[in-house]
């Protein structure tokens, strides 16, 4: 019974509420452990930055939105599910000391030092499978994470290992892998980034939506305005595209490949190819004029498309771009002078790094289509 009023869509809540009752008791078996945090200062989320900071410093890059998502979830799932817990509880609990400000800070601690233990059909899992509840685990949650990492975990049934992938030198860190994140992923999950250019699994997203409003531009007649209407509901039907969805680029080129080569395709058709396409439900033969796969997306590809889909790419590009308050040669000015580097505070530079890594895959993308 118990259980299944701790149920949340997180499915951190249980975890959640033994580590604040852990961390507030003097006969903690985790002292020790929590010790290594005084009032976990050491954490740098940008969810404990003022809103202004994130606004100011993450402009355009999604950190700032994600963080307002997540700063409305935590709250909901305290006041809704915790809150009430505690109150029912109260040789246990209370609710002067365990507050929604101790769990927030808790959730951050949680993002950035817990480990999931994946399905063992994680190849083939559903994508609706609910991933199984993070734990902590002390000692391996010692190990910094870099792109070029030397180590990694492994679950085993027995235990949990962290193996090393190559020969580590004596004196030389040892580094674990948190997966492929952008530099954006990291500072909102675990407070920090990599220096351009360690980080070699950069991305960034583009707002499905985006690529609708940059066609919508181009339309000039309520007859054209209709169609693209008409083409959008169609994608949205195909589930190709979403009100929530992101298109996500790489430093190689566009990782949502499929989803963004139907849509610059279904977006640029003529009513005759459009009527066509949805007659067949989408399903048609590969144009004979194109040689080769271009649904790949890569770098190499992209000079190849046609010119409208590239014309539409761009026009998104720009209109992303837009987004942020400062351009690329303002980052990269900021980047090259070691002495002004050096004097901003770590949450700057670690925006800075953020930004400037999606606008060089932004701008990358315009001399693509240009």
């Amino acid at each position: 019974m118990e259980a299944a009023v701790l149920e949340s869509p997180s499915g951190w809540v249980p975890l959640l509420l033994s580590m604040m009752f852990e961390i507030t008791s003097s006969e903690s078996r985790w002292k020790s452990y929590f010790s290594l945090w005084p009032d976990f200062s050491g954490l740098h989320h940008p969810m404990f930055w003022s809103e202004e900071e994130r606004n100011r410093l993450l402009l355009g890059t999604g950190v700032a939105l994600a963080v307002e998502k997540d700063l409305i979830n935590i709250e909901e799932e305290y006041n809704s599910i915790v809150l009430p817990f505690i109150k029912s509880h109260p040789r246990t609990f209370d609710p002067q000391k365990h507050t929604l400000d101790l769990y927030k800070k808790l959730v951050a601690f949680i993002m950035a030092y817990s480990f999931q233990e994946p399905h063992e059909d994680e190849d083939d899992e559903d994508d609706d499978k609910a991933p199984n509840p993070p734990m902590m685990v002390p000692m391996a949650d010692i190990l910094n994470h870099v792109a070029n990492h030397n180590a990694c975990l492994e679950f085993a049934p027995e235990c949990l290992k962290m193996l090393s992938i190559r020969k580590i030198s004596k004196g030389e860190e040892i580094f674990n892998t948190y997966g492929q994140l952008a530099n954006w992923q990291l500072l909102h999950m675990y407070g920090f980034t990599e220096p351009y250019p360690s980080n070699t699994h950069e991305a960034m997203d583009i707002r499905m939506q985006t690529v609708y409003d940059a066609a919508l531009q181009a339309v000039h007649t309520e007859e054209e305005r209709k169609l693209l209407r008409e083409k959008w509901e169609f994608l949205t039907e195909l589930e190709i595209v979403g009100e929530e969805g992101d298109f996500v680029i790489g430093q190689s080129g566009v990782l949502t490949e499929e989803e963004l080569y139907s849509t610059l395709k279904v977006l640029s058709m003529t009513l005759e190819e459009f009527e066509e396409y949805k007659a067949n439900d989408g399903w048609e033969d590969d144009d004979e004029e194109q040689e080769e796969d271009l649904s790949s997306l890569d770098n190499a590809v992209i000079p190849k498309l046609k010119p409208a889909w590239k014309q539409l790419l761009r026009n998104t590009v720009t209109m992303r771009l837009k987004l942020y308050s400062s351009g690329l040669k303002e980052e990269e000015a900021a980047l090259a002078n070691e002495e002004t580097y050096s004097q901003l505070s770590k949450r700057e530079r670690d925006s800075l790094q953020v930004r400037y890594a999606q606008k060089l895959i932004l701008h990358r993308l315009l001399e693509l289509t240009a």
